[in-house]
């Protein structure tokens, strides 16, 4: 008896797969109800979800963008049958102050005799997202707007605080004394020393020359200026978003130098950057926050006028800075020893070996600590309140001590909550898009 062998002579045509197993379906399958437990966690969370989003849906609905009051909110959703305290949203509130919210008290033209400035915060939020865009999409935007982004830090506080246009410039001419010292210098003594001595000679220019100059020609040109306001006026989200900024845009170069210097080889430089590390990590922001608003007037000499939005900023940027230099040393940390014999090895010297090497690969590490700490900072500037600035959540006390608005609350905070999350997320969202571009281990 012999065995006869069957061999296929043609190819089974291509077969879709189950239905099943594809899709949302196939995806519902793999992640929802997969097994007993799951399908249970599943449809017990789906009940709750659907629960509370009914709840807030139900409240948020209210036809009481156009009242005038509380009272008035009160009687709307009275006439459609909603009673009790959660009869429905008071969206009237925000209405009326959205404004105040956004802008605090920046002069809106409402007052006699002064004129309608908040074009100057809109003008420097606008500019801020041109500034930016050289720095996160380098490869979308054309490469001539980076002067912009290097002009904008003086450009920003002109609109904001007002003033002599010549200020802002007499402080940029400093940076660019600064450089060209420091080229001459290099070329006389080695790098460190003309560092120095080109710092020395910026913050000199800074000190003795800028404001004089800079008032000279002021009283030469006075039509170049636009009307000075004063920090108290500032308030809202233009408060938190100006120290946000301010203090994410220092931070990050602050933060890689006390890094590196955490990890010299010179004892006094890494002690000094420790200490300053652990010191400012062991206190509390918000008494960090108390010094800057009241005990660093002590220190100060007699009848200087430190403006309080200024010490927010260096507080602010100072504590930032502490949290950011961990993070990045953890990114130095993580870099295998070869990439340091490998930059030795091409002759690099050490800030070449940290700019061309080692830097780019800790940030790129680093990037998901560095975000998250940049999204602290932005929700910490709340805390400004307790030194009696007018940030988003100390406005609320101001709205609720008019007698139309007084008992309104969950409006207020929700509005609050939504605009630093449409800020947070896309931060995280940036973050996100930032890894997946500087992936190497796969295309």
């Amino acid at each position: 008896m012999s065995d006869v062998s069957f061999v296929r002579t043609e190819m089974l045509p291509q077969q879709s797969p189950p239905a099943s197993s594809v899709g949302f379906v196939g995806w519902m399958r793999e992640n929802l109800f997969s097994g007993v437990a799951n399908s249970i966690l599943t449809v017990v969370s789906g009940v709750f979800i659907i629960y509370t989003l009914w709840f807030i849906i139900g409240w948020a609905w209210s036809p009481t963008w156009n009242a005038q009051s509380l009272n008035e909110c009160r009687a709307i959703l009275h006439d459609l049958g909603r009673e009790g305290h959660w009869a429905g949203a008071c969206w009237g509130v925000i209405n009326d102050r959205w404004e105040q919210l956004l802008f605090g008290f920046y002069p809106n033209g409402t007052e006699a005799g002064v004129a309608d400035m908040r074009w100057r915060p809109i003008l420097a939020f606008v500019l801020l997202g041109f500034a930016l865009a050289p720095v996160l999409y380098a490869e979308k935007v054309p490469a001539k707007m980076i002067y912009l982004t290097m002009a904008y830090p003086f450009i920003m506080p002109w609109l904001l605080w007002g003033g002599s246009i010549w200020g802002p410039i007499m402080v940029a001419a400093g940076f660019v004394i600064g450089y060209i010292g420091y080229r001459v210098l290099s070329q006389l003594a080695g790098s460190l020393i003309a560092l120095i001595l080109s710092v020395v000679l910026a913050v000199a220019w800074w000190l003795f020359a800028a404001g004089g100059i800079a008032g000279m020609l002021a009283d030469l040109t006075p039509a170049l200026g636009l009307e000075p306001v004063e920090s108290r006026k500032f308030g809202g989200f233009m408060l938190s978003i100006t120290i946000g900024v301010v203090a994410i845009g220092l931070s990050l170069p602050i933060g890689i130098v006390l890094a590196l210097g955490r990890q010299s080889d010179l004892l006094i430089v890494k002690s000094l950057c420790v200490g300053f590390i652990e010191f400012i990590r062991g206190v509390p922001l918000i008494t960090l926050l108390f010094v800057a608003s009241t005990l660093l007037n002590i220190f100060m000499p007699p009848g200087t006028d430190f403006d309080i939005i200024m010490r927010v900023f260096i507080m602010v940027t100072l504590f930032a800075s502490a949290y950011m230099a961990e993070v990045i040393r953890g990114g130095l940390a993580a870099l295998p020893k070869g990439q340091y014999e490998g930059a030795d090895s091409l002759g690099l010297n050490y800030w070449q070996a940290q700019r061309l090497i080692i830097m780019p690969q800790a940030l790129k590490i680093s990037i998901p600590g560095i975000v998250s700490t940049f999204i602290g900072v932005f929700k910490d500037t709340t805390l400004v309140s307790v030194i009696g600035l007018f940030d988003p959540l100390n406005l609320t006390n101001a709205i609720r001590a008019d007698s139309d608005w007084n008992g309104i609350v969950w409006e207020l905070y929700g509005f609050i909550a939504l605009l630093f999350f449409v800020f947070c997320y896309g931060m995280s969202r940036y973050s996100m898009y930032l890894e997946r571009k500087l992936r190497t281990d796969h295309h």
